[in-house]
């Protein structure tokens, strides 16, 4: 590697770590949360994740579901399958 494009990868880390995606203003607190950090929130709370495929008006359905319950898709989904498995 020659020194030129050293100091090119160099200034691109440095330009990356400048401007953080999602960073707020100053004074304001950032919201996002790294993969890592949300994992461990989800491993304390029991949560596991559960990837399935659904049919798209299935998904479709369970999304307004969610909206009009004002829940995120992750609730509603866990609404309907403990219902649904209760009624077993």
């Amino acid at each position: 590697m020659k020194k030129t494009d050293l100091a090119k990868s160099d200034a691109k880390k440095l330009m990356g770590k400048m401007h953080v995606p999602g960073a707020g203003a100053f004074g304001k607190e950032a919201a996002v949360v790294d993969r890592r950090e949300q994992r461990k929130r989800d491993q304390a709370l029991g949560l596991v994740p559960f990837a399935v495929k659904l049919n798209s008006e299935l998904v479709l359905q369970l999304q307004n579901l969610a909206k009009e319950r004002g829940v995120d898709l992750n609730q509603a989904v866990a609404e309907v399958l403990t219902k649904g498995l209760a009624a077993a």
